[in-house]
Order: structure tokens, then sequence, then C-alpha cells
């Protein structure tokens, strides 16, 4: 049905008109805003979204709801258009004079209409040759605008193609950006491709397409398909590889529906298994200990080889003896007022002897000051060094305590977008220092790790500080842990917890649930009465609900009050899980609802943002030098043109997002714990209950923990407690990192 009066806010519409003006364009993420000429509506109409490339004077049907903008007013918020077209001469006029047809204007356009009248699109799509009996046009340029109109056809028939096979709009964009004139093609031979090839396209969303175009549930493209989406998933969760059968299960809950049987299912998988080793798109290696196969993405194949071999070359690279480190050592405890401790002397000690070291330990134990002291030793000593981290806000943490610039990981290594994602400084241009130390090591996944031994020339000294009992990396690997296993470095583990560090019931609790104790608490049951001389919390809640008023009081008042602290700025929600009872989303729109009502909003599909907001990168952005897990503050929207800014707090930079952006985009209230790795909170709060127990463990509850820096409330159930404790060993990743590195030595 065509709506020509009132549209009724928020019931899905399809309105009919002619594009009076683009107000707003971005050809690469296809968002567009656009006013509408509606017969039976005296204002234009105002029409938001992923849209295809349209021009003044075209005819569109657009699907949608209306919404009522605060700046802007009346909007319909676009869910697909579909190009008319126009049933007048007038309109062809118009239409073909907008530009659609480069080198076609006003005077040409009506040339051409007067010629050919209500059939000159017919004309243009079935026998463009008849151009050239157009007084004056003459045979070339008629040729030319025969070309450039069937480019036009062909990018509008890819779309309507696109659309009718299941993809949004806005995919359908990504996808003739990606295949261009192409896609037709490809996706009938293959919409599998798509969730290899186009961002936002998983393996649901192309079997949907599958499904529509014929392609049998047990076809071979099918079965392939479901296996690399498996082992991508695996290498999501930090997997290195899969192992054949823990594969194949995977594969079977992504191919299979509820009750559904496909004959011979583990048979099809394994002629798709040798098919994807013969095409190289999976490395297949024999398990060591006589096990299951282990299959690899090329790639962390190619990564965990290279990786093993150079921790060996650094390792055994000879480097400048350091004659002075006791005078070094003697300088610095005078200068910083300190006297270290006989393993933290010894750790500065072999830091100055090995080309390559690691020093790990858990919080109070004073990780920090040996970091400051081998930097001390090393600088006297006339070396250059460099400082990094895995992230921005962890670099941060590192300048701070050692009043020396520290980097992201990605900056030391000079990321250059421009040529291809990859970094200036490798084996043939190394990072030029006497020796490098990185902070946050436990945060270093495989290809970062893989990137960064490789800059790193033999003689140069590598340092990694960092706790090995946290969760490892986000990204795959477990590299600080393999490093040590493999006994390739020298490794001092730091125990001792210091006097002033063990009056914290933050640390002495950390070390509890370290050693699978529970933590010493004071209980609060009811009126969360907060005691400011005490620093660690645990509050009973069984459910998430009144888990989550529980968190949304203790965030907006309680703390604040009792404590001194700015809700967004000072106190972070760390959840295990993202979806379900008390996750991130449902915390972070509560929170948001509470403490930020009013701010001008933007509304991307589900999620709305406000200026004002918190919000946190979700992946690396190398073109704005935005990191994953970077925090800020939403400065302005444009609700218009579905664009925002952001001002990340580390360095106060103001930073714009266009739409296409925004998926990497999400509230911060409240995070999980494995996103708050490397970052340090005056307060977190932390809900840990029952139904969270697919991701309760022992290292999930203690990195939680040790991300509090003044504050720490659990918001738990005690059963939860337990499980978490309980939970030593799961969600070990499969690596054999350290397994090829003891074999290069």
């Amino acid at each position: 049905m065509t709506t020509r009066g009132l549209f009724p806010p928020g019931d899905e519409t399809f309105v009919e008109g002619e594009v009076a003006r683009v107000t707003f364009e971005n050809k690469e993420t296809g968002f567009r805003v656009l006013k509408l000429t509606v017969e039976g509506r005296a204002e234009r109409l105002t029409v938001v979204g992923t849209l295809p490339p349209l021009h003044v004077g075209a005819h569109v049907r657009v699907r949608g709801k209306m919404v009522t903008d605060s700046r802007h007013g009346a909007q319909l918020r676009a869910e697909g258009a579909t190009e008319l077209v126009p049933s007048t001469t007038k309109g062809i006029e118009r239409y073909l004079a907008s530009g659609v047809v480069p080198g076609v204007g006003q005077k040409l356009a009506a040339r051409i209409v007067a010629t050919f009248g209500e059939a000159t699109l017919r004309i243009l799509d079935e026998e463009p040759e008849r151009l050239a009996a157009i007084a004056g046009l003459g045979k070339k340029r008629a040729a030319t605008l025969a070309e450039a109109w069937n480019a036009r056809r062909a990018e509008r028939d890819v779309l309507v193609f696109l659309q009718a096979h299941g993809a949004s709009a806005t995919l359908a964009a990504r996808i003739a950006k990606r295949y261009g004139a192409n896609a037709i093609r490809i996706v009938k031979e293959n919409p599998y491709r798509l969730a290899l090839d186009v961002t936002g396209i998983g393996f649901k969303t192309a079997d949907r397409m599958a499904e529509g175009l014929g392609i049998a549930r047990d076809s071979q493209e099918r079965m392939q398909a479901g296996l690399l989406q498996a082992l991508l998933d695996e290498t999501e969760t930090g997997h290195v590889y899969a192992t054949v059968s823990g594969l194949d299960e995977r594969a079977l809950g992504l191919l299979t529906s509820d009750g559904e049987d496909i004959p011979s299912a583990r048979g099809l998988l394994a002629e798709a298994r040798h098919t994807l080793s013969q095409t190289g798109h999976v490395i297949i290696e024999a398990d060591t200990l006589g096990g299951d196969d282990l299959v690899y993405l090329p790639r962390m194949h190619a990564a965990e080889r290279r990786l093993g071999g150079r921790v060996r070359e650094l390792s055994l690279a000879k480097v400048r003896l350091l004659s002075g480190t006791d005078r070094a050592i003697a300088t610095f405890e005078k200068e910083a007022h300190v006297t270290l401790a006989d393993e933290q002397r010894a750790a500065v000690i072999e830091a100055s002897r090995a080309p390559l070291f690691v020093v790990t330990g858990g919080p109070g134990v004073g990780k920090t000051t040996v970091l400051k002291a081998i930097l001390s030793v090393f600088r006297k000593e006339g070396l250059v060094v460099r400082l990094a981290a895995p992230t921005g806000r962890a670099a941060k943490r590192m300048t701070m305590a050692t009043s020396v610039e520290a980097t992201t990981i990605h900056r030391l290594l000079e990321f250059d977008p421009s040529r291809g994602g990859s970094f200036k400084r490798n084996a043939q241009s190394p990072v030029e220092a006497g020796a490098v130390i990185i902070d946050e090591a436990s945060m270093v996944d495989l290809p970062l790790a893989d990137s960064l031994f490789q800059a790193i020339a033999p003689g140069t000294r590598l340092v990694f500080v960092g706790d090995v009992d946290q969760l490892p990396s986000i990204g795959p690997g477990a590299v600080l842990r393999d490093l040590i296993a493999s006994k390739a470095a020298p490794c001092v583990m730091l125990r001792r917890i210091f006097r002033q560090a063990a009056e914290s019931q933050i640390v002495v609790n950390a070390h509890r649930i370290h050693d699978g104790l529970a933590p010493v608490m004071l209980p609060q049951k009811e009126g969360l009465q907060l005691d400011t001389h005490a620093d660690f919390f645990v509050i009973d809640r069984r459910d998430a609900d009144s888990a989550t008023r529980t968190i949304t009081e203790l965030v907006c008042s309680r703390i604040p009050r009792r404590f001194g602290m700015d809700s967004v700025r000072d106190i972070q929600v760390l959840t295990p899980m993202h979806r379900g009872a008390a996750g991130s989303v449902a915390v972070n729109l509560a929170l948001q609802t509470a403490l930020n009502p009013n701010g001008a909003p933007l509304v991307r599909g589900l999620r709305t943002f406000r200026v004002g907001d918190k919000v946190m990168q979700l992946k690396n952005d190398y073109d704005r030098s935005v990191w994953n897990g970077d925090i800020g503050i939403v400065d302005s929207v444009d609700s218009s043109a579905g664009t925002l800014t952001v001002r990340f707090d580390d360095e106060g930079r103001v930073v714009p997002y266009e739409p296409g952006a925004l998926d990497n985009l999400t509230l911060a209230y409240a995070c999980s714990v494995h996103k708050a790795q490397g970052s340090e909170f005056p307060a977190v709060v932390i809900p840990l209950l029952t139904s969270h127990f697919v991701m309760l463990t022992r290292n999930l509850l203690y990195t939680a923990v040790t991300r509090g820096k003044r504050l720490v409330v659990l918001v738990a159930d005690p059963r939860a407690i337990k499980l978490a404790l309980a939970e030593a060993h799961k969600g070990e990743r499969h690596s054999r990192l350290a397994e090829r590195i003891a074999a290069s030595l």
C-alpha cells in the first residue's frame, strides 16, 4: 500500500515519490539523505538510510518507518528502496537531466525525449544505437552515452537482484562495491563467497541467499563454507587451530537446524575438508600426540611457524654486555627512593643479560617497579629504549608510570593503511632501538606478536612484562603463556606481595581467587551501605533483574556519594557476557536510561547513541588511529546524516564516525571483562550470576577484580563465585607455539 497522506509513526510504510534533492550521500557506505516529493503531501518528505544511488528526478518506492528526529522533525527511516521507471515524458526528461547519465544535461535530455517520447527508456535499454539518429549527437557520442546508461543500469540491476534474494540495502551496497558488475554472476555461482569476502556477511546470511537461489543443502559448496565459517569462529574465540572432531561438531551446528538430518553429513564434511586442504584454504597437520588432526587457517599456520622460528633467533642472539648494572641499580634505588626485593633485583639483572626476557606476576608484587628499574638501567647504559603496550589506554598508563613516552605496538611498528594494512617496521626495516619493553604482554595475540618479533633486530633486547594468569588476548593465541612454557627466554615470576599492597583487599582477594580460594568479603545484603574504609565488597543478588537494579543504583548514586567518584568517568561495569541476563547489552541500556536519557540521539538500528554517552571502539581502526577497547564520550551527533563524533579521553582527540563505521562502536557504561584487559579503572562493578555459567572461570574473575584500582564491588550469587573458582582450566586455547619454539631450540 502506498501512503499518500499521514504516515503512521512506528508502522512499516511504503511510500512512492520523486527524488527532489539528495541532501547527503556517502558513496562508501551507501548512506543517503533524500528529499522526496510525494503526491498528496505539501512538504517534501525526508528519507534517511542505506539506499542505492539515486538522482534527482528518479521515481522510487521506499519501505521504512516514520520517526521524529529531535532536530530535523519527521523522517522516513528507510529499510529498502526500489527505483521505478518514470511514467511521463516530463518525468523521463527530468530524470535524464538529473545527472543519472554523465554528459546528458537539460537540453540534450529534452532532445532525446522529444525524439522518442514515452519509449525513451526502452530505447536506451534495448536499442541504444538509435541515439545516433538525434540531430547533432553523432555516433561516437551516442556510443559513449549508451555505455554510461548501461553501466548505470547494471549497478541498479545488481542492487535489485541482491535485495530480491534476501540482502538488506546495506549489505547489497557492500556486495556491489566489492564485486562491481560481476556481483550477480558471483552470487549465483557461489553465494558462500560473500561470507569470506564481504564485511558484515556471515555464513547464515550467505546461506539464506543460497537457499533462495536453489543451492542444495548437502552441496559441497555449502559444506566447505560451513567448515570455513566454523574455523573462523574458532579463531574468533581465541584458538589458533581446531581439531578435526571439534571443527566438524561446530560446522554441523551451522549446517543443520533443529531436527534436520543431512544424510552422510560427516562424510560430506570429510570430502569438503580434503578439498579445502587441496586448494590451500586450510592447512592440516597431524597431531604430535596421535590424536585428532589439526586444522589451521593458512594465515594462522604461517604466523605460528614464523613466530616460533623468530623467537629462537632472537633468544640466541648476542647482545652488548652491560658492565655497570649493579651501579645503575643502586642509582635507581636512590633516585626512586625504593629498595628492590631480592626477586626484583634478580629480574633486573637477568634483563640486563638476556636478549629476550619475561617478567610476570599478579597485582601488588612490584611489576611496575621492576619495569621502571629495567628502563633506568638500560638508559644509564646508553641504550635507546622504546616502550609499547597493546592498547592506547595501557600505553598511557605505561607513560604515566615511567614518565617516558610509550606508544601502542601498532604505532611502534608504524602501521600503514595505504600498504594494505601492513607495518612499515619488519625484518628488513626493524624498530630502531637498543631495547624494547612491552607491558600488558598477556594481551598480545599471535598475529601481532608475529609482526612485533619480525620487527625486532637480532641483538635488540626485548622485554615482556605481564600477568600470565589473566585472560589471554582477545585475538587468537596465548603468546605470553606459550613463551614462558617454551623456556626459550629466562622468566622471573614475582610472588612477594608488598606491605602496602597487602593492605588492599583487592590485592589480597585477587591472589586468593588465583589460588582457587573464596574472596574475603564484607557482605552487603541490604541497603548498599558501603564502608568507605574498605575497597572490596560483595552484594548478594540471585537474579538478573535485581542485579541490574543494584548495579544501576551503585553506579548512579551509591558509589559517587560514598567515594566521590564520577558515574561515567570513574566507574566501569564489567560483565562475563554480552547477551542475556545482566549482560553488557542489558546493563548498558539500563545505565544509559538512568545516566543520559536526554542527550541528542542518533538511532542506529536497535541501538541509540546520545551526546554524552560513554562508548567503546570494538575493532582496530587504523585510518582513525582508534584501537580495539578505546573508550570515549559521544561529543556530537548529526542524525540527518547518520554521523557522530567521539572525544577519546586518552588524548582528547575528537574522531568522526560516518554511518559505515558505527558498527564498530558500542555503549561502554558496561563492557565484557575481555574488553577491559590492559585497563584499570578507579572502580569496577562486576555482576556474577549462575546464568553466566558458560563463561565463569577463575581467570575471568581474577582479571575482572584486578581491573579495579580503588574499589571492587561484586554483585554476585555466591554459587556463581563458587562455579568460577572451580573452573581453573576451562577456556584454554589451542596453540602449538610453545611446541614450535621448543622444537627450534
